[in-house]
């Protein structure tokens, strides 16, 4: 759904409706395309830095017997951040 800046000056109630159903909203200036207004999505889980490093571990080693990388080491990850930093 395109809508322009009067428009949405205009219509801010009705845009913002349309956005809480679900519809993503153009802005646009001059009919050029300037920002998409979206609706908010809620978080997915949060996962330890443990769980990451395990999936990585699962990644290197599909990678080596494939025989396209060598095994994760888990000091090449360590940043002293978690998943939820990012």
């Amino acid at each position: 759904m395109d809508v322009s800046v009067r428009d949405l000056r205009n219509s801010t109630a009705t845009v913002v409706a349309a956005v809480q159903a679900g519809t993503r909203v153009t802005l646009t200036v001059h009919g050029r395309p300037v920002a998409d207004i979206v609706p908010h999505r809620v978080r997915q889980e949060r996962r330890p830095a443990d769980v990451v490093y395990q999936g990585l571990d699962r990644v290197a080693a599909l990678a080596a017997s494939l025989d396209v990388a060598g095994r994760t080491n888990l000091d090449d990850y360590e940043s002293g951040l978690s998943s939820d930093d990012f």
